[in-house]
Formats: structure tokens, C-alpha cells, sequence
């Protein structure tokens, strides 16, 4: 049944991308949502077992296709296919250039359907580059940003420098034997020199690490989503962002054997750093954002980046043997996808339901939380990207951190320095990421403007207070939810650490004895401890109540002008880090005499890797390509020579 529901989600998708390039937008939004119905429940009448192999008619380099999906595979497609269901069935808010979202909504999900299920290296790279033309073309058609060509342009540009690095990898793993069929990979790498393997894992890392977000590729990020729909976000912040995990997970646990015991694990320890690095930088970043889009943007790329902390500790602790250990760091990855998807998807939707009700996508104050089904679903989803109790984002942190906590268990001193090392970094990823969610919370749902009325459309309140209550009931249901993977630690690592990771309605790191928790428990106690202020409440009736207006500074009172922006929250921060942000701020002023008449000021943080990595080479492709322009003069005797020169080469190597 799992084969014929993705075979059903399948043509769906053609369906739409045929439908929606003819103009008939309806249907296609009909043919995608009820497409990503049928590929999450696939997953959930599949799970905790995968699909069955099929035969695909045809063939690609010489060698024969497959299609098959890993229970992991289920699960990360699932929760990912949820939001992207709802951005589809909403679409993007753009008054124009809907056919061309539509045909790029539904290749993104083809793509990410390829890379999770195709068993062919080639066909991999082909589902790669369609799930990146398929966001391109949705960012493109939206006309949300002038800017959008470049930014686009500068997304597929690094894109593809992942792309390059997926191919030499993949040729390498695939030339030994003649087949780019991933049966044969790990064979095919047992064969090579240990240097040659860390050499092909740093490339699986840059390829696939494009997409996630890890340093320096996180720079696209929020341009590329800032010129687009907080739809196109959820899709690609979801399926496409699982999608490119799971890749990059088989890559280097399947397809790589396991590090030496008398060597450095320099494949798994540059995996953590790289990981760990790319999480602090962007959740400093995301702190800095005033647009929803491009904070949500950087806010992905730091928990794609936690869940490769996770899977590089599975690689390090495999290394030594520890197979209990590596499939709990490495099913943590997955619960924390998995809860990520729901919840950014929910606050990307919740953007752009602000955006059709308020004109914009800054973050400033609306009353969108006097819309009690927005306000639930979106204060749920930001306590769970803020890792607060109990939802589902507080559920995988603190696992990330008890996995990295049992790094004593390792009998490498090196080993264990590095994840005491990650776990201060993780630390304060946390910390600021907690931040920057009372920043949008507070400032982009719950703060009010009294003097116009903000109106949600239902669609969008109902669609996030339903997304914002399943991050919520996948937290408080975890011990439940945990079966669903079963089979797969299993088969990746020979243990079935999912019956270990919950003692009835507790949550332990493998073991009660080393810490323990209970969302599930959490939720019927909150309600009593919330008896606690309704008391203090109940008794402060009893005293008269004082009232004193508010001082402004001699100014007329004004609430909404003298109240916290999202620049004043963050300027604390920004002048903290000031060695990371390298703020600039400028200000012009249009006077006429002594008086002004108009006041521009802009302030923005200067990224790392522009200036000393991208604006470099750029001008470098640039200076070579002005040099290259000569051949283009038109001068017929010019081109003659250039003919007559590439004779005398031939001839020369003829004879020769």
C-alpha cells in the first residue's frame, strides 16, 4: 500500500506542475495538498517498517532503477510533508506569478520524493538539482522582492558548488566497479585509502551541506527566503531540508565505513565543529533579523545544524563501538527534524498570514495574538523552536544535550573534549535562540497596535493553531511516538534504541539513572502549578488596586511609539557581539535650513563570509571574464588565427 500512496503522491505533483503552468491554480492546489496527504499518511501505514523495493522502468548510466524508503526516510518525509501540505492549500500570497509557484511547489516535492527514495547515484543528483530549480522557481515567480534574481542567483550558485562536490564524490564511490548503485558504495569506499574516505566525506558534507545551511553556505539563506513566500519557506525549510539531511546522513553512515579505533576520527570531530560553528553563528544572526522570513530563514539553518551535531556525535561514538550511544545521537536527529518541520512551518505560515492582513513581513506590532487560534499555534511553535517545556523542540535539545553529556563514555580524551566543547556551544545556540523567540513572539504576535485591527483570514489561523497543537502533541506524546522508530536504528546501527529512550511515561538518554523527563506528565501538572498565580490573583482582589499613568518623558502619551522594537530588543546583543556582527548603522537627513525634511536611517550586521570568501571570488570571475572578452572583438582575421593556431595543436598532437 506504502508504494501504490507514493505512487498516487507522485502523479499528483505532475498533475499539478501541468495544471498550474495552464493556469488552472485551483486544481493544482487540489492535486498538491491531497499529494502531501497521501505521502504522510504513506508514512504513517508504513512505519516503523520501510517500503518494499520496486523496479523503475528504464535505465540511467548503464544501470538499472530502484525505489525504496527507509523507515528514517518515512519519518523525516512525513513530518515535513504536513506543512508543505497546508503551504500548498493556502499557496503563496503574491498576487501574481501563481502558475510559476505552483510548478515549483510541486518539482520541489518531486525532488525531495527522488533524493528519499531513489537507490542510483546519478538519479540522485538529478533529484538534487530539481528540488533546487524547483525552489528557485517558486522564489522567482513570486515578485515579492526586486532583489530576487540575485539573490537566487546567488542561491544556485552555491547551490551548485554542492552540487559539483556531490558529483566527484559520487563518481569516485561509483568508478571503482563501474556502477553508481548505492548497493555497491560502501563496498567501493572499503576499498579506498582512509585519507581518500575523509576526502569524500568533507565532500558529502559540502554537497549536502549546502542545502542545510552549515558554514559558509547559511549566507544564502536569508536573501533567497527573503525574496520569497513564508509557503515557499515552509516548503523548503521542511520536506526539502529533511530531504537533504537524510541524504546526508546514508552518505556518511551507509555509504562510508567506520573510522579506525587507532586512528583520529577526523571525518566524525570535523562534522561536530563544522556543525556546531554553523549553529552559533546563525542563531546570532537570526537574533538580528527584523523580517520574519529571513529570521525564520537563519533560524533553519541552526537546527539543521544541531541535527548534524547529533548525527557527527553517531559517527564518533559508532567509531569506538558504541552503538547504543550512536543510535540514540543519531534518532535524536531525526525527533528534531521532525519537530522543526511542524514548527517552522507554522511560523512561516503565520508570516505570511500577517503579510496578507498587514501589507508586510516586519517584525513589529500587530494584534495577530487577539486571533486565539494564530496566537495558540504560533506561541506553541516558537516555545518549541525555543526549546521550552513541553513541546516537541524541547524534547529533542534536551536529548542532543544528554547524548552529548555521555561523552565520558568515550575512552578517547580528544573524543570527549570535543563534545564537552559542543555542548557549551549548544549551550548558547540555546540561549539565544530562546531570545529570539520572546523577540518574535512578543513583538510580532502579542504586541498590540490599538489604533488599526489586524484581520486574519481563517484559513491561515486554523491552519497554524492545527500545526502549532501537533508540535505540542508530538512533544507531550514522545514515549508513544518513539515506536515509529524502532526498525530504524535497527537496521542502522544493530540496536533498537527507541524501547531504551522512554521508561513508561518517561524520557531517558538510554537509562533511567542518568536523567530523566515527562512532557507527558508535564501537561497535567502545568494546570496545577498554574493554580499557583490564580490564587495570588484571587487574593490581591481583597486590596484596593492603584493606577498611575505611565511617564513618557514629558511627551504625550503614546504606548505604541515608546515601546520595544525588534531593533531596541536586539541592540544589546549586537553591541555584545559586536566582534561577530560588525554592525554598521547610517543615517541621511533632506534638510531645508534647519528644518528636516525627510530621515532615512539604515542599520544592517556585516556578514563573515561575503567579504573574505564570495565578493573575492566573484570579482576574481569577474577580472578573468573581462580578460575572456577579447575573444569576442568580431576582428575576422582574429578569429582565422585562432582557428589556424588550433590546427597546428592538432597536428601537433597527431604527430606526436
Amino acid at each position: 500500500m506504502t508504494n501504490q500512496l507514493l505512487l498516487v503522491a507522485a502523479l499528483l505533483w505532475i498533475i499539478a506542475a501541468v495544471v498550474g503552468l495552464c493556469g488552472a491554480s485551483a486544481i493544482s492546489r487540489i492535486a498538491l495538498t491531497v499529494g502531501s496527504a497521501a505521502g504522510a499518511l504513506a508514512a504513517i501505514v508504513t512505519l516503523p517498517d520501510g517500503s518494499q523495493v520496486i523496479a523503475l522502468p528504464g535505465q540511467l548510466a548503464g544501470d538499472s532503477l530502484s525505489f525504496s524508503i527507509e523507515p528514517h526516510a518515512l519519518w523525516l518525509m512525513g513530518f515535513g510533508l504536513i506543512p508543505a501540505g497546508f503551504a500548498c492549500a493556502l499557496a503563496s500570497p503574491s498576487p501574481t506569478g501563481k502558475r510559476g509557484w505552483l510548478f515549483g511547489a510541486a518539482i520541489s516535492l518531486l525532488g525531495a520524493l527522488g533524493v528519499f527514495g531513489l537507490q542510483n547515484g546519478a538519479a540522485l543528483l538529478i533529484a538534487w538539482e530539481t528540488m533546487s530549480l524547483g525552489g528557485a522557481v517558486m522564489i522567482l515567480s513570486e515578485n515579492l522582492d526586486r532583489a530576487r534574481g540575485r539573490t537566487v542567483l546567488f542561491m544556485l550558485a552555491l547551490l551548485e558548488v554542492g552540487a559539483v562536490a556531490l558529483l566527484l564524490a559520487i563518481a569516485i564511490l561509483g568508478v571503482r566497479n563501474s556502477s553508481l548503485d548505492f548497493t555497491q558504495f560502501d563496498a567501493n569506499a572499503n576499498g579506498l585509502s582512509q585519507s581518500f574516505q575523509i576526502g569524500i566525506g568533507l565532500l558529502f558534507l559540502i554537497g549536502f551541506g549546502a542545502k542545510l545551511g552549515l558554514l559558509p553556505f547559511y549566507e544564502w539563506f536569508p536573501g533567497a527566503y527573503g525574496s520569497g513566500s513564508g509557503a515557499s519557506g515552509a516548503i523548503m525549510s521542511g520536506v526539502v531540508l529533511n530531504a537533504a539531511f537524510f541524504a546526508l546522513s546514508r552518505a556518511l553512515t551507509n555509504w562510508l565505513p567506520v573510522a579506525p579505533t587507532d586512528g583520529s576520527p577526523i571525518l566524525s570531530v570535523s562534522v561536530i565543529v563544522v556543525a556546531t560553528l554553523s549553529a552559533i553563528l546563525t542563531i546570532l544572526y537570526a537574533f538580528q533579523q527584523d523580517d520574519w522570513r529571513c529570521l525564520l530563514s537563519f533560524s533553519s539553518a541552526e537546527n539543521a545544524s544541531i541535527a548534524v551535531v547529533a548525527l557527527g556525535a553517531a559517527m564518533l561514538c559508532r567509531t569506538y563501538q558504541l552503538n547504543d550511544l550512536a543510535g540514540l545521537a543519531w534518532t535524536v536527529a531525526l525527533l528534531h527534524l521532525a519537530g522543526h518541520a511542524l514548527a517552522k512551518g507554522t511560523l512561516f505560515l503565520a508570516a505570511d498570514g500577517l503579510r496578507r492582513a498587514d501589507g508586510g513581513y516586519h517584525i513589529a506590532h500587530s494584534g495577530a495574538g487577539s486571533h486565539w487560534m494564530l496566537g495558540v499555534g504560533a506561541l506553541l511553535a516558537g516555545m518549541s523552536l525555543a526549546a521550552m517545556p513541553p513541546t516537541a523542540g524541547f524534547v529533542s535539545e534536551w536529548f542532543v544535550f544528554q547524548t552529548v553529556f555521555q561523552g565520558f563514555h568515550l575512552p578517547n580524551l580528544g573524543g570527549r573534549l570535543v563534545l564537552a566543547l559542543t555542548g557549551a556551544g549548544l549551550a548558547l545556540t540555546a540561549a539565544v535562540a530562546f531570545a529570539t523567540f520572546v523577540k518574535v513572539i512578543g513583538l510580532g504576535i502579542l504586541g498590540r497596535d490599538t489604533s488599526r485591527r489586524v484581520l486574519i483570514r481563517r484559513p491561515y489561523s486554523g491552519s497554524i493553531g492545527f500545526l502549532g497543537l501537533s508540535v505540542l502533541a508530538l512533544g507531550v506524546g514522545m514515549p508513544a511516538w518513539l515506536g515509529a522508530l524502532n526498525t530504524a536504528s535497527l537496521r542502522q546501527f544493530g540496536v533498537a534504541v527507541s524501547p531504551q529512550m522512554h521508561d513508561g511515561a518517561l524520557l531517558v538518554p538510554l537509562t533511567a539513572k542518568f536523567a530523566f523527563i515527562s512532557p507527558s506528565l508535564l501537561i497535567l501538572v502545568m494546570p496545577l502549578l498554574a493554580l499557583i498565580p490564580v490564587i495570588f490573583i484571587l487574593i490581591s482582589h481583597r486590596r484596593p488596586i492603584r493606577r498611575t499613568a505611565v511617564w513618557y518623558g514629558g511627551l504625550s502619551p503614546n504606548p505604541l511609539q515608546a515601546s520595544t522594537t525588534a531593533l531596541s530588543f536586539s541592540n544589546a546583543m549586537r553591541t555584545f557581539y559586536s566582534f561577530v556582527y560588525r554592525p554598521t548603522a547610517n543615517t541621511e537627513r533632506d534638510a531645508d535650513g534647519y528644518f528636516v525634511k525627510k530621515l532615512v536611517f539604515e542599520h544592517d550586521v556585516a556578514p563573515i563570509f561575503g567579504p573574505l570568501l564570495f565578493q573575492p571570488t566573484v570579482s576574481a570571475v569577474g577580472h578573468l571574464a573581462a580578460k575572456l572578452r577579447l575573444l569576442q572583438s568580431g576582428h575576422l582575421n582574429f578569429y582565422l588565427s585562432l582557428i589556424g593556431l588550433l590546427l597546428l595543436l592538432v597536428l601537433g598532437l597527431t604527430l606526436f
